[in-house]
């Protein structure tokens, strides 16, 4: 049996593959974020995934190990609107996609540590959020929940209020998509069903 690593910390990625009820551990990673202004949405996510899930892999002792990588950006507008950098900044950001569609990327990147094999994919969901006044963005501004989301806002909490509809996978939009990873787990010879 593999074992699953996932090179996160964060909270939300943990319980989406928690939801797969397979054994997985935990080993995080510090990477640089920087990427060239050329790439796409799809290369971003995809180039942030593969770096991550390199970065614990080289931690990793174990050669029964999958380690997974993944990079969640939103995009407006060709825009890349990462995590706020202040109060001021979510405002900008949401006000921006306040009463508009706008595309959530993810990235995720599956490393067989015995086999050096590498799969690498991406998903896209469009998400449209309902127009808001001034006074609406700052009060969630002043939940606290948008200042380390990219994008300024979290579909899985109170940003949920925020949310209009949603044209994708919504795992996605939280973090990762769980049925784009069952299939790349699968073709590791990890079978989620």
């Amino acid at each position: 049996m593999k074992t699953l690593v996932l090179a996160s910390s964060s909270p939300r990625r943990q319980e989406l593959i928690q939801m797969l009820g397979l054994p997985f551990e935990i080993v995080t990673n510090d990477v640089d974020e920087t990427v060239s202004s050329d790439l796409s949405p799809k290369q971003i996510v995809e180039e942030l995934s593969l770096r991550k899930a390199k970065a614990s892999t080289a931690r990793v002792k174990d050669s029964q190990s999958i380690v997974i990588g993944s990079d969640t950006i939103v995009v407006y507008s060709q825009e890349v609107l990462g995590k706020p950098k202040d109060q001021e900044d979510a405002f900008r950001m949401l006000k921006l996609i306040e009463g508009k569609t706008h595309q959530v990327y993810t990235g995720i990147t599956c490393i067989d540590v015995g086999e050096s094999r590498i799969i690498t994919r991406s998903r896209v969901t469009d998400v449209r959020m309902k127009a808001l006044s001034d006074e609406q963005i700052h009060a969630y501004i002043a939940t606290g929940e948008p200042m380390d989301k990219a994008g300024a806002y979290a579909i899985q909490g109170i940003g949920s209020t925020i949310v209009e509809a949603i044209n994708g996978d919504h795992f996605n939009v939280v973090g990762m998509s769980l049925s784009l990873l069952s299939e790349m787990l699968e073709e590791l010879g990890v079978k989620v069903l």
